[in-house]
């Protein structure tokens, strides 16, 4: 839905995916923005109803990542701002980095990114070079529902804190909620006659009836072994309680070595040494393992809330999809059953050099407004980042078990910052030790070893960015 007429904006579009092919723009990329001129455009006074001061004339560029959501969502939302404001300049792309760096770098950025996907910007680097806006303005602006409650008071809990890199300021908002868990068939469970299980031994001892069936235990994505984080890093802050899992993502020395970490991958290592992956699983892409579990071929599967949308067209109607919290290891575990992993993903940031950064917030007030988050969820099956807009809705049977998980957690919520904070580590460097164990290839002391060394070479590099929990 781009504008029907050309802009300095659009001219520099063009000429900055022009210059993706010139071999200088590698040097370029991870410099601070050169400054350029950007057009900004002038604010109006702020109101209650334009808390922001923007200019109601003013055109606002909005990019998309296209990927499992699609864009829908973010169109229907520009209509609504729209109704109010000046026209939406719409553009939707997988490629995020390769089209957007070399704005960032000159200085003429669009005023909204949907900063996801596999070529999503380092936003850690974005912030050092003071390229993204502080987004505590529009945290404590109000609603656009009720002008009573600020934006910050309708927010699911980590949303805010998901958007702080080592201060109190807040550089992107994550707009979808995602819970993460193993996610099973209530319906396979039931053929099975079988609770799901409350401990490891009770894990185990499922996994084998269900193998006496023919029916493997797990699958997982062994070409993103990174899933398996999902479960396995609540896991670890079950048995060992929160502290664990945060000197994991501080880096701190032998955080690997902890107790709990050890009985963590001994539970899962004898996953593989009693056969109780599905076969191939090294092999899989998420399509793929997806597809195995949904056929029924596997009982469980580390995943987060956005599988129900994306495995639908594989999804049998009476498969009753649903979530449950990483299966403690026994009864002596720090923290309760309940415990679950779920934060917000899919961020959004607006540029700090963007000609209408107050375009670009109210266009954010307005997707956290309660008819846009509802119109997300109906859309594509997944929860947003605010409160309760579910409420009311019908949901399928995996986003509903999702919403009686984050219900039965209560304060029980837990959220790891590796793998935003240390992306490559996490996907690479734990990943691919965690995957060669559950491959078979090396056992937990190498796996523990791997996993440590990787943690130890990111902090000891001064050019990767540190991050600490308060």
């Amino acid at each position: 839905m781009p504008s029907p007429h050309v802009n300095r904006r659009t001219l520099i579009r063009t000429t900055a995916a022009g210059l993706l092919a010139a071999p200088a723009l590698g040097a370029l990329t991870s410099c601070a923005s050169g400054g350029g001129e950007n057009d900004a455009v002038e604010g109006v006074a702020k109101t209650d109803a334009n808390p922001f001061g923007v200019n109601p004339d003013a055109e606002l560029e909005v990019v998309i990542f296209d990927g499992g959501f699609g864009d829908q969502y973010a169109v229907d939302a520009e209509k609504i701002y729209e109704e109010t404001y000046g026209a939406v300049d719409h553009t939707k792309t997988q490629e995020i980095q390769s089209r957007l760096q070399p704005r960032m770098v000159q200085g003429d950025p669009p005023d909204v990114i949907d900063n996801s996907g596999a070529n999503a910007m380092d936003i850690a680097a974005l912030i050092r070079n003071d390229q993204v806006a502080d987004l505590t303005q529009l945290l404590d602006a109000p609603s656009l529902d009720d002008k009573g409650v600020t934006v910050r008071d309708t927010l699911m809990p980590g949303t805010v804190e998901m958007g702080q890199f080592g201060s109190d300021s807040v550089f992107r908002l994550c707009y979808a909620y995602h819970v993460y868990g193993q996610w099973y068939s209530a319906s396979a469970l039931e053929r099975l006659d079988a609770e799901y299980p409350r401990t490891w031994d009770e894990m185990i001892s499922l996994c084998e009836r269900a193998k006496g069936q023919g029916i493997a235990g797990w699958t997982y994505p062994g070409v993103y072994p990174y899933y398996l984080n999902f479960t396995l890093y609540p896991f670890i802050a079950k048995i060992g309680g929160l502290e664990v899992l945060q000197a994991m993502d501080n880096l701190e020395p032998n955080a690997w070595k902890h107790d709990a970490v050890r009985a963590a991958f001994e539970a899962y290592h004898e996953l593989v040494a009693r056969d109780l992956i599905l076969q191939g699983t090294p092999g899989m892409t998420h399509e793929d393992a997806q597809a195995e579990w949904t056929e029924g071929h596997a009982l469980f599967i580390p995943n987060g809330s956005w599988v129900e949308n994306e495995a639908a067209s594989t999804t049998p109607p009476d498969f009753d999809m649903a979530v449950g919290p990483p299966t403690p290891l026994d009864s002596s575990d720090a923290l309760p059953f309940e415990t679950l992993w779920a934060s917000p993903g899919e961020p959004y940031i607006v540029p700090s050099q963007a000609p209408n950064v107050a375009g670009g917030m109210e266009f954010m007030r307005v997707m956290l407004g309660k008819e846009s988050a509802q119109n997300f969820t109906r859309l594509v099956s997944s929860l947003t980042c605010v409160r309760g807009a579910e409420q009311g809705l019908e949901l399928g049977p995996g986003l509903a078990s999702a919403v009686a998980a984050i219900e039965a957690a209560g304060d029980n919520l837990i959220l790891s910052r590796l793998p935003d904070w240390y992306k490559q580590l996490n996907d690479e460097g734990i990943g691919g030790a965690v995957a060669s164990m559950m491959a078979g290839e090396i056992g937990v002391d190498e796996a523990l070893n791997r996993c440590q060394q990787a943690a130890d070479d990111t902090a000891a590099d001064d050019s990767i960015e540190k991050f600490q929990h308060a």
